[in-house]
């Protein structure tokens, strides 16, 4: 797993790759593709990994105001955070990185993504890229960039973790290594990246430089 590799930095996506959302934005979701008329089987995938405010934008639905409709769910999902939790080994991992050494760039306004973090209990970074910091998001690159320059660095310098089809496609065009998130995947995404359901095998070193290596855990199966 990048064997010899190392990197500048981690850059992690939030939602279905530190913590376990679903559940409560498919909830929050279901009911505004109700109340618009939308088969919600269908809809409901395209909401993971993208800002609001371009899902909906989407849709190009008559009279709807994206902005509108984006705040407005932002309310609700703020309102619903029941069932967040850390993808397993997250927490223990991210508190094991170099404060100066990661970052979150996340589709999801800041307001909400600090609410979900402390839901469920992940630390919170020092560099957080939301929603409201880039004018395109994902697949765009733009938020995972803007991340690694608030580090000091370049992406192509940095691993990212991703689990959404939008992300894996802004990390590829941001030029950074990336491994993905499996833990939410109801069905195999088909990737050539490295792949993980969890961080609890996952461990790293650091060299006297502040780089990072990845590296199995040593009490791990």
């Amino acid at each position: 797993m990048f064997a010899g590799r190392k990197f500048a930095a981690f850059l992690f996506d939030m939602d279905g790759t530190v913590i376990n959302s679903i559940a409560a934005a498919e909830r929050v979701w279901t009911d505004w593709a109700q109340r618009q008329g939308l088969d919600v089987a269908t809809f409901l995938p395209t909401i993971h990994g993208k800002r609001a405010i371009e899902t909906i934008g989407e849709l190009m639905l008559p009279g709807v105001d994206p902005v509108l409709e984006a705040d407005a769910l932002l309310k609700a999902e703020a309102d619903d955070l029941e069932g967040i939790v850390p993808i397993a080994g997250a927490v223990a991992f991210l508190k094991s990185l170099p404060p100066e050494r990661w970052a979150i760039a996340t589709s999801a306004p800041r307001e909400l993504a600090l609410l979900r973090m402390k839901a469920a209990g992940i630390p919170v970074p020092a560099v957080i890229v939301a929603a409201e910091d880039v004018t395109r998001g994902k697949p765009a690159p733009d938020c995972f960039q803007l991340a690694a320059r608030r580090l000091g660095f370049e992406a192509h310098d940095c691993l990212i973790f991703e689990d959404a089809p939008a992300g894996i496609a802004a990390a590829e065009a941001a030029g950074a290594s990336l491994m993905v998130i499996s833990a939410t995947h109801t069905h195999p995404i088909a990737t050539p990246h490295v792949s993980i359901a969890s961080y609890d095998a996952l461990g790293i070193a650091v060299d006297d430089t502040g780089w990072i290596f990845l590296e199995p855990q040593r009490d791990a199966a």
